[in-house]
C-alpha cells in the first residue's frame, strides 16, 4: 500500500485526507497517462459515484483534471462499483473511476481506479500517481484547442449493466418475497429494478439517499435492520448491500445472518455439483471462519487463503484460474461474470441456488457450523515490533498448540492504524475470550501497548 492509495483506492475524510485538489491531480495524471497509451485515438474514461454529498464535488474535480489533460469523460452518475468495472471492459474504455468510500460513513469518500480490463489499477501505475501528487515528477502539459476533452452523459451504460444482471438469472423469482436493504447508497438506483424485472415481490428499505444517510444504521454493516424487517414482514430472503454495492450479506427466512463465508459455501457446493467450480477450489482470505474450512473439507472442496482484501482474492483467482472467491464481509467474486465483488450479482447467484435446489436459505446455510470468533484491536507503539516479538510469538504458538484442530489464532497488522488485531476461533465464546486476552496480556507485559 502507498502513501495515499490503500487496497481499495484513495480513501479518507472528504476535504481533510482526500481533497478536491487531490481529485483534480488524479484526473490530470490519468487523462495524460491513458492518452499516452492511445496516441492514435481519443482517451475515454468513465466515472461513477455513490450517493455521498461530496461525491458530486469530487466528480467535478476529476472531470476538470481529466478533460484538461485531453480525456473525454463519460458520466454514469450514481451507480455501483461493479457497474463501472462492467462498462469499462465491455465498452472499451481506457479506464474507469468510482467515487465512493464503500461502507464508510458519509463524511468519508474515496477514488477507486479501474483499469481497461475492469480490474483494480496496477500498483506500478498507483506509484506513478502518488509521485505526481507529491510533486516528484515533471508537470503534465495541458491539452489545447481541439485536444481538450469533453463530458458525455452516459446513463445508458448503467442501464446496460442492469440488463446484464437480469440476463444472468436462470429462473423467474415469481412468488418469492425478497427484502433489499440498499444502504441509502448506489444500489438504490439499480437493485429494485433487477428484482422487479425478474418477477420477485420486492420490498426495499433504505433506498432514499439524501447525501448524508449512506450506511447510517443500514446496509451490510448494520444487518440487524434487515434481520428485523425480514422477520416482521415474512420475507423468504433478504439481501443487504454496502454504500457502493460491491458487498452482499444475506438474511434467511428466520432472520439469521448468512455472511460471505456462508455464501461461499452455498455457492461453492452448488457449483461443484454443477461441474462449474474450476479447479474444485474456492478462494478465501485468512479471516474466513474455521468452520468454513471444515465444511469444505467434508465436501471435498479445496481452498486458497489470501491476505484480507478482495483485491488479493481476485489476484489469486486471475493467476490460478479459480472462478469463485471472496471475503466474510460479503465481497464475493464470480470471475465468469465479473472482475470485482458485486453485491447484486451475488444476491442473484444465491437466489439461483435457492430456486434450483428448492431449499430455503436457512437449510442451505445450516450445513456449516460457524465457530465462535473474538477479535480485539490492540493499539501499539510499533506494529511490526509487536507482531514479531519472540515472547508474543511463543504465546501465540502455545495457544495454537492447545487449540489443535478445533480452532485457530491469528495476529494481523492494520493497514491504516497503529493496531495489531488478535483473533481467536474456538469451540466456545469463553475460550476465544480467554486466549485472546492471554496474548494481549503478553503484549502488554512486553511494553508494546500504547
Amino acid at each position: 500500500m502507498g502513501k495515499y492509495f490503500g487496497t481499495d483506492g484513495f480513501r479518507g475524510e472528504a476535504n481533510v485526507d482526500l481533497t478536491v485538489e487531490h481529485a483534480y491531480k488524479v484526473g490530470r495524471f490519468l487523462g495524460w497517462y491513458y492518452a499516452k497509451k492511445t496516441p492514435d485515438s481519443k482517451c475515454r474514461i468513465v466515472i461513477g459515484k455513490d450517493t455521498r454529498r461530496s461525491s458530486y464535488m469530487f466528480e467535478y474535480s476529476l472531470v476538470a483534471g481529466l478533460t484538461a489533460s485531453g480525456a473525454d469523460v463519460y458520466l454514469l452518475h450514481v451507480t455501483t462499483t461493479p457497474s463501472v468495472s462492467y462498462v469499462v471492459r465491455t465498452e472499451e474504455f481506457n479506464c474507469g473511476i468510482m467515487i465512493s468510500a464503500s461502507h464508510n460513513p458519509y463524511y468519508d469518500n474515496g477514488i477507486k481506479v479501474i483499469n481497461e480490463r475492469g480490474e483494480k489499477l496496477e500498483e506500478s501505475v498507483i506509484e506513478e500517481i502518488e509521485k505526481y501528487l507529491d510533486g516528484l515528477t515533471e508537470e503534465i502539459p495541458f491539452a489545447k484547442k481541439d485536444q481538450i476533452g469533453c463530458t458525455v452523459d452516459f446513463a445508458a451504460g448503467r442501464n446496460r449493466y442492469i440488463g446484464y444482471l437480469i440476463s444472468i438469472a436462470t429462473r423467474s423469482f415469481k412468488n418469492k418475497k425478497v427484502a433489499l436493504d440498499c444502504a441509502n447508497g448506489s444500489a438504490s438506483a439499480i437493485a429494485k429494478n433487477v428484482f422487479d424485472a425478474l418477477g420477485a415481490e420486492t420490498h426495499v428499505i433504505n433506498n432514499e439517499p439524501n447525501g448524508l444517510n449512506i450506511n447510517t444504521n443500514c446496509g451490510s454493516t448494520h444487518i440487524n435492520v434487515l434481520q428485523q424487517y425480514v422477520k416482521d414482514h415474512g420475507c423468504d430472503i433478504g439481501f443487504a448491500y454496502d454504500g457502493d454495492a460491491d458487498r452482499c450479506i444475506a438474511v434467511d427466512e428466520n432472520g439469521n445472518v448468512v455472511d460471505g463465508d456462508l455464501i461461499l459455501y452455498i455457492c461453492g457446493k452448488y457449483m461443484k455439483q454443477q461441474g462449474s467450480l474450476v479447479n474444485n477450489t474456492v478462494v478465501t482470505t485468512i479471516m474466513s471462519n474455521f468452520g468454513l474450512y471444515k465444511a469444505f473439507d467434508r465436501e471435498g472442496i479445496s481452498y486458497e487463503k489470501t491476505a484480507v482484501g478482495d483485491k488479493y482474492v481476485y489476484e489469486n483467482m486471475s493467476q490460478k484460474g479459480n472462478c469463485l472467491g471472496g471475503e466474510q464481509s460479503g465481497h464475493i467474486i464470480f470471475s465468469k461474470n465479473a472482475t470485482t465483488g458485486d453485491g447484486i450479482l451475488t444476491s442473484l447467484k444465491v437466489m439461483e441456488v435457492v430456486l434450483e435446489k428448492k431449499e430455503s436459505l436457512a437449510k442451505l446455510a445450516s450445513e456449516v457450523e460457524i465457530f465462535p470468533q473474538v477479535l480485539k484491536n490492540v493499539r501499539v507503539k510499533d506494529k511490526a515490533a509487536a507482531q514479531s516479538d519472540p515472547v508474543v510469538l511463543a504465546e501465540v504458538d502455545k495457544v495454537s498448540e492447545i487449540l489443535g484442530d478445533n480452532g485457530r489464532i491469528l495476529l494481523r497488522q492494520s493497514g491504516t492504524e497503529p493496531v495489531v488485531r488478535v483473533m481467536v476461533e474456538a469451540s466456545s465464546q469463553e475460550l476465544c475470550e480467554t486466549y485472546v486476552d492471554q496474548v494481549i496480556d503478553v503484549m502488554k507485559a512486553q511494553g508494546h501497548m500504547i
